[in-house]
């Protein structure tokens, strides 16, 4: 006769407490014990299934598993990403509207609470909790951040307005299968033997010997590093320009791109969207930059749909947090002794997500100071939007002899 009254008391004290394993092992070496009739009984008692018990039984005569392990290899459910292969998408789809970047690290962070974030993916089909959307949010590497006091100024009551407007035209292009580049100048750097900034792993004692004083060479000088980096694709384009970062050298790299990559990837492309700084060479207020994106719009007949970053917001600017900080961290560490060197040691950046860079030498002299009348800006087939016209903008290729 089984005794019932023991095997409670013992799962209560013991078997109860133990972890999944613990209690699967306690509920089958009990059956053992038990002999007939003892599955129905530790059944009912424990409030295992019978199929859990059995697994126990099993687990009694195979080898034990490694320290911390509670099921053998390949048991337990699927991951929610295994299960629902739309589910990864569809949450950096809705995080990237409220996306914060610190252009010199790979890392981001999210302003959503995870609530509205597991709210949302539900709305669209998914069943997560607020507790698995952390666990992918650190896995595509986001995480929760203080603020930190760097910021000087207000901020333009439409910059919030103007990142959705942005992110509204990126998605709508995509959506359609039309390109969408954002582009930037990363800082210019020196060539020779300078301290280049991060640590790299060398013999112990050994570490590289560069130049005391950040003096530029005569000879080497400096480069401008000017990206484009494709948004749905996720591969870019670097030209390293050797003598002035203007509009002209901006317009360019993005000519380069189409030709080296683009036209490859968009073979049907109508039309071109740039997402830009409001500063710099490609900067809203730069008459020059709107006179060779109309060349360039002439040249190839595409229409250029043209979005501006809010003044003082060009960390958000993906291309410096997708591209450029990789860039960064390749390099780390390493004197850039030469142009070769910096035309290979950023085509040699790559990530898990599977970023490619290509990258060349773009030798052309590039005059500073070029002004634009305003019977130029007058021939300019440019058409600004309703919002913000400022910032965004359209240039369509003119008729030949216009």
């Amino acid at each position: 006769m089984i005794d019932t009254y023991s095997i409670r008391q013992r799962w209560d004290a013991d078997g109860s407490k133990r972890d999944e394993r613990g209690r699967r092992l306690f509920a089958a070496s009990e059956v053992r014990a038990a002999g007939w009739g003892g599955l129905a009984a530790v059944s009912t008692i424990t409030g295992l299934a019978r199929s859990t018990i059995e697994r126990g039984l099993k687990d009694l005569d195979a080898a034990p598993l490694a320290p911390g392990q509670v099921r053998r290899q390949g048991g337990g459910p699927r991951r929610l990403i295994e299960r629902d292969a739309t589910l990864l998408e569809d949450l950096k789809r809705i995080v990237e509207p409220a996306t914060l970047g610190d252009p010199v690290r790979p890392l981001l962070w999210v302003s959503k609470s995870l609530d509205k974030l597991a709210a949302a993916l539900t709305e669209m089909g998914h069943a997560i909790s607020p507790n698995s959307v952390r666990k992918l949010l650190t896995e595509l590497g986001f995480s929760r951040q203080a603020n930190r006091k760097s910021e000087e100024g207000a901020h333009h009551p439409d910059r919030n307005a103007q990142f959705e407007y942005i992110n509204a035209g990126v998605l709508a292009a995509q959506a359609a299968g039309q390109p969408v580049i954002s582009v930037d100048t990363k800082k210019k750097e020196l060539i020779g033997n300078f301290r280049n900034g991060g640590t790299d792993y060398r013999r112990r004692g050994d570490p590289q010997r560069v130049n005391v004083h950040d003096f530029a060479d005569k000879d080497l000088g400096k480069v401008a590093p000017y990206g484009v980096y494709d948004i749905t694709a996720n591969n870019g384009w670097v030209s390293v320009g050797v003598t002035h970062d203007t509009a002209e050298f901006a317009v360019s790299a993005i000519r380069t791109w189409l030709d080296k990559m683009g036209r490859q990837r968009y073979p049907d492309a109508r039309e071109l969207t740039i997402t830009a700084d409001c500063g710099g060479s490609n900067g809203a207020r730069v008459r020059l930059w709107k006179v060779e994106l109309q060349k360039f719009a002439d040249e190839t007949g595409l229409v250029i749909k043209v979005r501006h970053y809010p003044p003082g917001t060009s960390k958000w600017n993906r291309i410096e947090h997708r591209m450029f900080c990789h860039i960064t961290q390749n390099w780390r560490s390493r004197p850039l002794t030469d142009r070769v060197a910096v035309v290979e040691l950023i085509a040699s950046t790559t990530t898990k997500t599977g970023l490619k860079i290509e990258s060349a030498i773009d030798p052309r002299t590039y005059e500073k100071g070029i002004k634009v009348s305003d019977a130029e800006m007058e021939r300019l087939e440019i058409h600004g939007d309703a919002f913000h016209p400022e910032w965004n903008y359209t240039i369509t290729p003119r008729m030949p002899n216009s």
